[in-house]
Order: C-alpha cells, then structure tokens, then sequence
C-alpha cells in the first residue's frame, strides 16, 4: 500500500506566484513533514474577505504564509485605497481568521515602515515613520495583523530579489544588454534579500517547535548602495557596458526611498538559530541559476 501521509499540517501559502510564493514552492519539497497548498492572486485575492473566510471553512490549515501584496512602490502613490485594502485591510482579515482557526500566521513586511534616517541598523522595535503610501500601508498591515492576532510573526526585510519575477538584479541585466550606459542610485544604502535565503528561513520558522509570536527583520548581511549591488550583477553577468552611479535627486521617482535600509536581523538570530549568509554568496547562487 502507498502511504500518502495526509496526517501531515498543511501549510497555506498566499501569493504564489511572487518572488518569494515561487521560492518557497522550489523549496517545500526539502521539507516532507508538511504538505503544501500554493495559492496565487487568480486562486485566493486576499482582499477578497468573504473568499477567504470561507476558504477557512474549506481546509484547515495549520499554518498560513501570507506573501501576497501591492508592491508596486510608485503606483501606489496614486492607488492608496487599493495598496490599503491589499496590504493593509486585507492582512487583518487574514490575522483575524488564523485566529479563529488555530492557525499559524507569518507575514512579511518591509524596510519602508522606517523613514530611512538611520545611522544604524534598525532594530525591531525602532520608531516608524512611512515616507510613503506604500510604507504605510505595511505598517498599517503589521499593526491590523497584531490586533486581530497577537500570534502572528512578521518578517520585516528589505531588496528582495530572485530569478523569479521582476526585480532589480533582472532589470539590471536587461538594461545592460540594452543600453550604452546604465545609471544607478548611489546614495541610498541597505542590505539585498534574497528571496531563496527568506524562504528557507521562514520554512525554519514554520517547523520549529520555537513559536515566538512578534516582528522579525531578516535580510543578507552586508550594507551597499543600489550601485554597488548594480555593479556586483555587471560582473556576474560578464557585462562590459560602463555603470555611473548618480545620486537620488538626479532620479526623482513618484514615492520616497529610504536612504537608508539597513536591518539588524540579531533577533532571528538568536531567536530561531538561522545563519545568514553574505549578500555576495547569495547573488552569486541566484545569477548561477539564471545561467551566469
């Protein structure tokens, strides 16, 4: 007879085909003790509430990935209902349900709830102050979560990137297969995530007997700017087209940037025994698999 092991906890994942649903669909293999549901914006739109509370009703899950968002940073700016019923609205409701379901809750978030001040590195607990529309509708997303489940974890994190989707190390790419010259921002400064590295860790999470409900922050360890990480993929990619650095003021955008997005990741640390590994190592692997 086959054992098919349907006694495993199933784990629901939101936003399925994004950058990190994509990553953790590749990674959940490595992980038999659960059985996985991956759903996309088409199966299961998060701002939808009635479809997710009845979704509940349907399956029981045990523990539910919430990676579903408005992303779209400059947009948002002229779409703050939608950004706020998505990112905001949207993740209370999911909080809320979990809840009542006994269900486990992560969440992620972003660097952008900070103004991007900062000389250090932000702790958890540092003082927010969105300089956006779509800051602020993650960090009203991180406040409705908690209210409707004080449970949930959330993981705050900062340059996501894959060979997954659209993201800065492909229009990089792109754009120096395209152009004579490619400019790039060289006075903002963070940490690049990547998204394979966020996978693994939140499927640590999820296994471990260690539920410690709160905000995480989680990112590669290193400080760039956005033309040292831009540099760094020119190499990588064996591109010769020149890359001239410029500051944030030459390239206006409609939504602020944090000048600085550096996060202090010692909790997760600590906390669940991760190890992190080098923003170099990991953008090396990711290009590695998109063949360079």
């Amino acid at each position: 007879m086959i054992e098919t092991n349907e006694n495993r906890p199933l784990v629901l994942v939101t936003g399925a085909n994004g950058q990190l649903g994509k990553e953790l669909q590749r990674l959940g293999g490595r992980w038999p003790a659960f059985k996985f549901l991956f759903l996309s914006r088409e199966d299961l739109p998060i701002h939808h509430f009635e479809l997710v509370r009845n979704y509940f009703k349907g399956c029981k899950p045990a523990v539910l990935i919430n990676c579903a968002a408005y992303t779209a940073v400059d947009k948002a700016e002229q779409e703050p209902a939608l950004a706020n019923q998505i990112n905001a609205k949207a993740v209370g409701v999911l909080a809320a349900v979990c809840a009542m379901n006994k269900c486990r809750f992560i969440h992620i978030s972003t660097d952008y709830v900070f103004d991007g001040t900062a000389t250090k590195a932000y702790t958890e607990d540092e003082p927010t102050a969105p300089q956006s529309v779509y800051g602020q509708s993650k960090l009203d997303g991180e406040k409705q979560a908690f209210r409707a489940n004080p449970d949930a974890i959330i993981i705050r994190t900062s340059w996501v990137y894959s060979s997954y989707g659209k993201n800065f190390v492909k229009t990089i790419i792109r754009l120096l297969g395209e152009r004579p010259q490619v400019s790039v921002v060289e006075d903002q400064l963070g940490s690049p995530t990547y998204a394979a590295d966020l996978a693994n860790v939140i499927l640590q999470i999820t296994s471990s007997n260690n539920w410690i409900p709160g905000l995480y922050n989680y990112s590669n360890h290193g400080v760039i700017s956005w033309f040292q990480f831009a540099c760094e993929i020119g190499k990588l990619a064996g591109s010769s087209t020149p890359i001239k650095g410029i500051s944030t003021a030459e390239f206006p955008t409609p939504a602020k940037r944090p000048a600085w997005s550096v996060l202090n990741t010692s909790k997760i640390v600590s906390t669940y025994g991760v190890t992190i590994r080098d923003w170099r190592e990991s953008l090396s692997q990711c290009m590695s698999e998109m063949g360079y």
